[in-house]
């Protein structure tokens, strides 16, 4: 019996916690978008789905406009969820976010410019310039903003050779952009329309060739941090213990800012600043099923798709058929829950 019992395998209960969170969240995250799919100018109306899926307009309502937009927001939350465990490993706290590089200023600045464009040169230039935005667009703008204010992070830090100094360049940079798009809007008060609507958040535009792309760019990102997800866990050490097992730092961060700026680029690009989902997500994994990296970066992109996809659906809900938007509402969930947690470690 002894020798029959230690042939057998032991099952890990951290690694069963694991499956059973990685199933919890998908099955959530199919129940999420099939409550995406019932969510219309109504409301969440179950029974009037149906009859939609009767209708002639089926392929229009669903397969052109809430399908791509529920699966949109699940790609945007796991490039989000994605860049919160990124960041959170990287600069090894549990209050960092995928916005501390200067993407989200960055971002921000991109959109002022071209709505700051549109209106100054429409004057003189008004059809080239409506030629120029209708081909560049705010999407692109965006973008090149966030990459270009993760870039100047790492001019201003001298590269990615201290986790410190590349948290203050990432802080700097973005008062510094943010500043200068407050400036811009002076001159050109129409474009602070435009800034709002970046700034509040929204899953409206979302469409089959943006959910593409983000997916793409989301494999892409998960790739390059799975293979300096080691990395990351000896970077919990501590960085001299990380150097000391033969890690080349500044080649590790530089691959980890990359991939963090790739993440969050085409998550603001798409959607503009929705908060809280990349800090929230991986506090959420690891409370319910810690692990090492590998673990969790995947784990938070399923954590992270499901919040926004909820956020989504309550967003569309709530005060049907007008919208609330999405950024709100992840803000005033994610603030709930950060609050009645710091409160609960408080009081004990």
């Amino acid at each position: 019996m002894n020798t029959l019992s230690m042939a057998l395998p032991i099952e890990n209960p951290a690694q069963q916690r694991r499956q059973r969170l990685s199933l919890t969240l998908l099955a959530l995250i199919a129940l999420a978008l099939l409550a995406g799919l019932m969510t219309g100018s109504n409301g969440f109306a179950p029974l009037q789905f149906w009859q939609e899926l009767q209708g002639e307009q089926a392929g229009l309502i669903l397969g052109e406009i809430r399908a791509p937009r529920s699966l949109g927001a699940a790609a945007v939350g796991a490039l989000l969820g994605l860049g919160g465990a990124i960041a959170q490993g990287l600069f090894r706290n549990p209050l960092a976010d995928p916005y501390l590089l200067g993407s989200a200023s960055g971002a921000g600045l991109g959109v002022v410019l071209v709505m700051a464009g549109a209106t100054l040169g429409g004057w003189s230039l008004s059809l080239a310039t409506l030629a120029w935005i209708e081909r560049v667009g705010l999407v692109g703008a965006a973008f090149g903003g966030a990459l270009a204010g993760v870039a100047l992070t790492l001019s201003l830090a001298a590269g990615a050779l201290h986790t410190l100094r590349l948290l203050l360049a990432g802080v700097v940079v973005a008062v510094l952009l943010g500043a200068v798009s407050d400036l811009i809007t002076l001159v050109s008060p129409d474009a602070l329309r435009g800034k709002q609507a970046f700034l509040l958040g929204s899953t409206s535009f979302l469409g089959w060739p943006s959910l593409g792309l983000m997916a793409l760019g989301w494999g892409v990102a998960l790739l390059l941090a799975l293979r300096l997800a080691r990395a990351l866990d000896a970077l919990t050490l501590g960085e001299e213990s990380a150097a000391s097992l033969g890690l080349n730092l500044p080649r590790v961060r530089l691959g980890l800012v990359l991939a963090l700026a790739l993440a969050t680029a085409l998550a603001v690009s798409q959607t503009g600043l929705v908060g809280f989902v990349g800090l929230v997500a991986p506090h959420l994994v690891r409370r319910h099923a810690p692990g090492p990296h590998a673990w969790l970066l995947w784990a938070s992109s399923l954590m992270g798709a499901l919040l926004l996809l909820g956020a989504d659906v309550l967003a569309r809900a709530v005060i049907a058929p007008q919208e609330l938007p999405v950024g709100v509402v992840t803000a005033v969930v994610g603030g709930a829950y950060l609050f009645v947690l710091i409160r609960k470690r408080s009081l004990t």
